[in-house]
């Protein structure tokens, strides 16, 4: 049984996520908050696996809420949910080590698909985020390459390609013909090279050092 915290502000959503992941087989809803203030206690007395956590909160943001979490529960997931009314606090989740992104007007479906995709070790990411990502480091320019300095093969700079392209890791599966395990051990090593604990910061630093 998966175990979801919910943290927002908005009671209504609130109140409407926990009820939907209670009404998923194998997951519950172990607790759902207004803000990040007491995170950390929260955090340690629910034991979620996965928590929802929304950007813009009173008080303790959901940024410091992820920067805190990551810090004290690297192995607890964290789904940002965002609006997108600011792009810089998007980008800001993903250097504090958010492992991946929903929009709020994302479906019922797509919230529970992507609370089981994220606990499987992939990096739900909406097409817009992918292209937001990608749109925010043209920009700004990219540094030149420095794929040598990560010691990279061929095939993790394919994989980290088809990561920044917004792939999940069943679909690069698929397109590289190999295993969702194979996939998932090539990441691994991404992260251990890149020296990141989530997808969404090894996307974030592929493009800023050039590496795609």
């Amino acid at each position: 049984m998966l175990r979801v915290a919910v943290f927002d502000d908005n009671r209504d959503r609130r109140e409407g996520l926990a009820l939907l992941v209670d009404t998923a087989p194998d997951m519950t809803c172990v607790g759902q908050f207004e803000d990040c203030r007491d995170v950390l206690r929260h955090v340690a007395e629910t034991e979620p696996d996965v928590v929802l956590m929304d950007i813009d909160m009173p008080h303790v943001n959901g940024i410091a809420g992820v920067e805190l979490i990551r810090k004290q529960f690297p192995k607890v997931r964290i789904l940002m949910q965002t609006v997108f009314e600011d792009d810089d606090k998007v980008f800001a989740s993903i250097l504090a080590g958010a492992d991946g992104y929903l929009l709020k007007q994302s479906t019922p479906k797509k919230v529970l698909e992507s609370i089981q995709e994220v606990v499987a070790g992939g990096a739900p990411m909406t097409p817009t985020i992918a292209r937001k990502v990608l749109s925010f480091f043209n920009k700004r320019g990219r540094i030149s390459s420095r794929t040598s300095d990560f010691e990279l093969s061929d095939r993790e700079l394919e994989i980290l390609r088809l990561l920044v392209d917004g792939l999940t890791y069943k679909k690069i599966a698929e397109r590289c013909s190999i295993s969702y395990a194979t996939v998932n051990s090539h990441v691994t090593r991404i992260y251990e090279k890149l020296q990141v604990r989530s997808v969404a910061s090894a996307v974030s630093l592929a493009l800023r050092e050039g590496l795609v």
